[in-house]
């Protein structure tokens, strides 16, 4: 069974007892993890996925969910599914990318991180704020009046033909 695999069955099985538990240890290693990488945010961190997980001191299973978390912030594209211990790990993120992505997970205590000040600028981080909550409305089509055409293309009034209900 790949890491990949195992982390898959971690988040699956979790039950009501089991979560706070799994939570307190993935979110405090989460945390551990992106601090430091935030602390060098242009800095391309290299090693196996064993070596990474002991640096920062968690189990290689938790830091392979903290990777398929990661994944879509980083630059290059990475295919964590056959990782072990053993597969080379590069990890470079995209500031912007990544800050983006921690809102739509609603991760406020990494999104909260005092380094973003320093790598984004308060002014950059309002933008990101502002284009992720544009990113969630829903913006309706035109009205269809009951007298228009149907738009299906049949030819005869909306209200005769697919607004009939």
């Amino acid at each position: 069974m790949t890491l990949y695999e195992e982390w898959k069955n971690l988040i699956e099985n979790q039950t009501e007892d089991s979560f706070p538990e799994f939570w307190e240890e993935y979110s405090d290693a989460e945390t551990r993890i992106y601090s430091d990488i935030l602390d060098k945010p242009y800095e391309k961190m290299t090693g196996t996925l064993g070596e990474l997980s002991s640096s920062f001191e968690v189990r290689p299973v938790i830091f392979m969910g903290f990777l398929d978390g990661i994944n879509s912030s980083l630059k290059g594209d990475n295919d964590f599914v056959s990782f072990d211990e053993s597969s080379q790990v590069e990890i470079e993120i995209e500031p912007e990318t990544l800050f983006y992505n921690m809102l739509a997970a609603d991760a406020d205590y990494l999104y909260g991180l005092p380094q973003w000040e320093d790598i984004l600028g308060e002014e950059k981080m309002i933008e990101i704020t502002k284009a992720y909550k544009r990113s969630k409305t829903v913006v309706k089509g035109k009205k269809i009046g009951r007298n228009e055409p149907c738009p299906c293309g049949s030819g005869r009034k909306y209200k005769h033909c697919c607004g009939k209900n």
